[in-house]
């Protein structure tokens, strides 16, 4: 993806998407990864030609594997191969399929030779009624802010708590630059809200990191990584729900005595 603009672009449905309860069955989360571009979307490409496209299905694969394994959860994907999914195609399926959380994966890209051979790393987005950086604002659309200034803020913590999780969590393992979390006013086209939020993997059109990125050993570890950001996150909200379950459960709405 070439850089924020393209993000937001291409990151159509990253909203408060209303949130549901997270005391999940006994069958675990319900997540939806969602791998950037597919089919003649390519989206960004490496020096030596790797594409975006296959980078984030290889590795929303390896994410849902590891989040299985790991949290017991039903993952599913917006796309399993390289096809191409319209907009409209991935809000209907995450509007019936109604996830506990949302991670769509891509992967940045800068346009000049100067910014290709220098910006590398690591950058996680969720969504806000305010842009955190200068370019964030220059893409900032004032439907999405109106729409970002509905959300629940209860939607918009669980949002951030889940980028700072997943993104720490990423910088750990890998070892790469950290860009940090940011902020972006994303065009809100559904009426869901649950924690959601954009990972940019790395910079492909980086000379060494493009080169890393293609490494199955590494995706490996950048999926674990982002397997062990969502157990961190969902661990405090497990314990908040159940909470809020037992203070319902109580007379006057008091815990027992």
């Amino acid at each position: 993806m070439r850089g924020l603009v393209r993000a937001v672009r291409t990151t159509f449905f990253i909203a408060a998407i209303t949130l549901p309860s997270l005391v999940w069955s006994k069958e675990g989360p319900r997540i939806i990864l969602d791998p950037g571009h597919g089919g003649s979307q390519e989206g960004a490409m490496s020096p030596a030609g790797f594409k975006e496209k296959t980078l984030a299905l290889n590795l929303a694969l390896l994410v849902k594997a590891a989040l299985e394994r790991e949290l017991g959860a039903r993952v599913l994907l917006t796309r399993t191969d390289d096809s191409l999914i319209h907009l409209s195609e991935r809000v209907a399926f995450v509007r019936r399929q109604q996830p506990d959380l949302f991670i769509s994966i891509h992967a940045n890209s800068m346009p000049t030779a100067r910014q290709r051979k220098r910006l590398q790393g690591i950058e996680t987005f969720f969504l806000s009624a305010r842009a955190s950086g200068t370019e964030a604002r220059k893409t900032a659309d004032p439907l999405s802010l109106i729409l970002a200034d509905l959300m629940r803020p209860e939607a918009h913590v669980d949002s951030s708590r889940l980028a700072y999780a997943v993104h720490q969590s990423l910088i750990r393992a890998s070892g790469a630059e950290d860009r940090g979390v940011q902020q972006a006013p994303f065009y809100v086209l559904m009426g869901i809200e649950v924690p959601s939020i954009l990972v940019e993997i790395g910079f492909i059109s980086h000379p060494r990191e493009s080169v890393k990125l293609q490494d199955r050993h590494y995706q490996r570890a950048l999926a674990q990584a982002m397997a062990e950001g969502v157990r961190r996150f969902f661990t405090p909200m497990q314990a908040r729900e159940g909470h809020r379950a037992g203070l319902s459960e109580a007379p006057n709405g008091r815990g027992s005595p």
